[in-house]
């Protein structure tokens, strides 16, 4: 097919859906495309200030825009308990579950609950997050749900007995690569335990888009000069995830020229580590005890 734009993207009109991390980068670019599209976007953030900005800049734009704004920390598993609880209360469906926030290379720090940060925000903070929702998303007629990967997964070997780095020297790049994998690893263990019951799961990466994400890599803030695309590009892949009406459960898509720097989103390949089962299995079952989120995929 030609190249996918926003263009494609269909009308969705009466379809609910979340984004975590909306106010920057990625995440607004998408919270900004899909307000125009007749969607009710539900933009959830850790800071109030900063949505409360992002959602009057779009019905400024959009007066006719269906947009709200919630606050979710994923770096605090009370946070996501409270969201989850509130949301299920007031919503009695849910479309689409983008689960874009995330943090990529800062200091060594950890979590209120004592993860690392990065795996605890971008793979526990979203593991747990999409459990406490499945329930709401099963029961909305052909659901789905996004998660937001990266290039960096190439890196991935996640030491499933040291997921805190308390016994290893820091290396924040691995330690990113590992939460990246991680994020791959959930989406296809999770696809294969719904086994086509629904919601469908897809996976995207957005290539090397420029983005306050990268503001603790001064490399990669001066590499952004040469290689990196815009986020209304890089937001392409995580949209056409979560509307492409072809896209089914399991699938990956990203950027694929310049070995996945650049480009519009096709389909993309994930390395072996991510489709190994029994990693996968593994990094479930401690998920589930570190979180205390079980998935009930009961029919």
């Amino acid at each position: 097919m030609s190249n996918w734009t926003k263009e494609n993207i269909p009308d969705m009109t009466g379809k609910r859906i979340l984004i975590t991390g909306g106010t920057s980068g990625l995440g607004r670019t998408e919270t900004e495309i899909l307000a125009g599209t007749g969607a009710e976007v539900i933009v959830a953030a850790r800071n109030t200030d900063k949505g409360d900005d992002v959602v009057r800049s779009i019905r400024e734009a959009r007066p006719d825009a269906k947009i709200e704004m919630r606050q979710l920390d994923l770096a605090s598993l009370a946070s996501i308990e409270s969201f989850a609880h509130r949301f299920t209360q007031d919503f009695d469906r849910l479309d689409v579950l983008i689960n874009n926030a995330g943090v990529m290379v800062p200091p060594y720090g950890k979590t209120e609950d004592g993860f690392e940060l990065q795996m605890g925000t971008n793979h526990f903070g979203t593991f747990a997050l999409t459990g406490r929702l499945l329930p709401l998303l099963r029961q909305t007629p052909d659901s789905r749900v996004v998660v937001t990967s990266s290039m960096a997964h190439r890196q991935g070997d996640p030491d499933l007995s040291d997921l805190d780095w308390t016994e290893r020297k820091y290396n924040a790049w691995q330690a990113y690569g590992d939460s990246k994998i991680a994020n791959l690893l959930f989406t296809f263990e999770l696809d294969r335990r719904l086994d086509g019951k629904g919601p469908r799961v897809i996976a995207a990466h957005p290539g090397w888009t420029a983005t306050d994400l990268q503001r603790h890599s001064e490399v990669a803030n001066l590499l952004n000069h040469v290689f990196a695309m815009k986020p209304e590009q890089g937001a392409l892949s995580p949209l056409r995830a979560a509307t492409d009406p072809t896209a089914t459960s399991g699938e990956y898509y990203g950027p694929t020229k310049m070995g996945g720097m650049r480009g519009y989103p096709e389909h993309a390949t994930a390395i072996p580590r991510a489709n190994d089962r029994d990693l996968a299995a593994e990094l479930w079952a401690v998920s589930t005890e570190r979180t205390g989120v079980s998935y009930d995929l009961a029919a």
